[in-house]
């Protein structure tokens, strides 16, 4: 019976790992970020960052391209400082863009083949 309660020890400690605390979700056009909280075996907190992007196949198919970012604590600050200027560096010597549609940049996807209904009927 001794045993028995170290594995129930062990699955509840196992469960805590990579838990999902809080989440955030920001759709953004064609791309969409979340933004995770998560707990390690000791429940320190991290944030991982996934960007999800919709990737259409050559067959028509499609697939979700991800790429994520796994940002631990002691990293917070380093992290938020940097993004800060090189955000202010953007903001500052970015020339100023025409806003562009969801429509344009779908238009502008490599992997996008518009087809329209006109085309099916010859």
């Amino acid at each position: 019976m001794e045993g028995f309660d170290k594995k129930e020890e062990m699955n509840e400690s196992d469960s805590k790992f990579n838990q999902d605390i809080h989440s955030r979700v920001m759709r953004a056009g064609k791309r969409t970020y979340f933004f995770d909280v998560k707990s390690t075996r000791r429940d320190e907190y991290y944030l991982t960052i996934t960007e999800s992007k919709k990737r259409f196949g050559n067959d028509g198919n499609y697939h979700y391209e991800k790429h994520k970012i796994f940002l631990y604590q002691e990293d917070f600050e380093k992290f938020v400082e940097s993004l800060q200027e090189i955000i202010g560096y953007i903001a500052a010597n970015q020339p100023v863009l025409e806003e562009k549609s969801e429509e344009d940049e779908l238009a502008e996807d490599e992997d996008f083949t518009r087809v329209e209904f006109e085309d099916l009927t010859n």
